[in-house]
């Protein structure tokens, strides 16, 4: 089992994703209501096509980034118990797979929120599942033994 990391820097962990989760959510925005329009004006049909559809995973990574942040703050502040973290509708949404051929096809605006996200996503996974590792019941027999081990 992982050792779960000392409050402070679980909650400095979560703080610095979050605020990078909200910066990244504001560029997202800005890009989708402005320049994405200048830049899809220069693309071909199809690639209009295929950046709206890159725009809407961006936005759908970043949400479920979100809302598990959202979670463990809520976890944090006891109104969600850890162990119920382990349920699916609790657990970090899936991120859906970017075509490098696609992405390379984008402008480079789009092309850097496309890694930014992604990258965003991976750093949400791993500290999820440090969570996962930490939060999973243990055995009945594994409590038994610690409870015996703390009483001697």
């Amino acid at each position: 089992m992982t050792p779960h990391p000392p409050a402070h820097l679980h909650r400095r962990l979560l703080d610095g994703l979050y605020i990078d989760a909200m910066v990244l959510a504001d560029e997202a925005r800005h890009y989708i209501e402005g320049q994405s329009r200048e830049d899809s004006d220069a693309l071909a049909p199809i690639d209009r096509v295929l950046l709206s559809c890159e725009s809407l995973k961006v936005t759908t990574r970043l949400m479920h980034v979100l809302a598990w942040l959202l979670m463990r703050k809520a976890i944090d502040a006891g109104e969600i118990a850890p162990a119920d973290a382990l349920m699916p509708a609790r657990r970090l949404g899936p991120s859906s797979v970017v075509d490098p051929d696609v992405a390379d096809r984008m402008p480079d605006r789009a092309r850097w929120l496309i890694d930014a996200s992604e990258t965003l996503y991976r750093r949400a996974a791993m500290l999820e599942a440090g969570y996962a590792d930490v939060e999973r019941p243990a055995s009945p027999a594994r409590v038994l033994q610690l409870q015996l081990a703390a009483g001697f």
